[in-house]
């Protein structure tokens, strides 16, 4: 009898699904596409290892300081989101008291606390990190708050009949239940704090990524600013990926 076909991977499936978007998307800008508003994924990488992109000194100083404000301000969220969100979430009356406040804030719409950032940090790389800072604090916080919630009351209360530290609850007990929803708080403000470094580029800076963007679009050259969309993207991904690295090792009793 003859062997049953092996099932593809996932990994192979998604790479040949971007393969064919990629000749799907060259076709269809070729032979549809408005130049002036489309450019096929050759002229973008021809963007992106030219002059355009990596080939001009300003463009990619100004990729580089996006990265250093991102994660300058994506590390400051986690601390500053992770010590609020146990502090809150630790005890009862403290989520009873304190938990409605950081929903009500995270229902505001960030881009209306820019002008405050601007007026209090200036112009300069700090209102751009304070505004991706605002953007990425929040998610965390609600997370860590959501996981703490999930822990059973009846471990927590064995735990300390049995004389265990909060040391040893919040390490055994706490950290272990809520790391899931930690993590997903960290991709959801990795993603969101690129958003905010972003779009206070796009009203603090003259020479920063975002402005670069403006620039490419109101010139029309498509190529260039798909090219630097790709590299934002690619980075997002990136750390995303990373992020993903370090929860599985925080996730490794889940597995045997």
């Amino acid at each position: 009898m003859r062997s049953a076909a092996k099932p593809a991977s996932p990994a192979a499936i998604r790479w040949w699904t971007i393969a064919a978007l990629v000749v799907l998307w060259e076709a269809a800008a070729r032979l549809f596409g408005d130049p002036a508003f489309v450019a096929p994924p050759s002229l973008v990488l021809r963007a992106l290892v030219g002059p355009t992109i990596f080939g001009d000194p300003k463009l990619s100083a100004a990729l580089g300081m996006a990265l250093v404000e991102m994660v300058t301000a994506f590390g400051l969220a986690v601390l500053a989101g992770a010590t609020v969100g146990i502090a809150i979430g630790l005890t009862t009356l403290g989520r009873r008291s304190f938990f409605p406040f950081v929903l009500l804030l995270f229902g505001l719409p960030q881009v209306a606390l820019l002008p405050l950032v601007i007026l209090i940090f200036g112009l300069g790389p700090a209102s751009r990190i304070a505004f991706g800072f605002s953007h990425g604090v929040l998610p965390i916080i609600v997370t860590t708050v959501s996981g703490m919630r999930a822990v059973s009351p009846l471990l927590l209360s064995s735990a300390r009949s049995m004389g265990a530290s909060q040391g040893q609850v919040l390490r055994h007990i706490i950290f272990p239940t809520m790391v899931a929803s930690v993590f997903t708080g960290l991709r959801l403000a990795m993603s969101l704090t690129l958003l905010g470094v972003i779009l206070a580029e796009l009203f603090v800076s003259t020479n920063g990524i975002g402005n670069y963007t403006q620039i490419f679009a109101e010139t029309f050259k498509p190529a260039s600013l798909y090219a630097v969309i790709l590299v934002l993207a690619i980075t997002a991904v990136a750390l995303n990926e990373i992020v993903g690295l370090i929860e599985l090792r925080f996730s490794r009793w889940k597995q045997g």
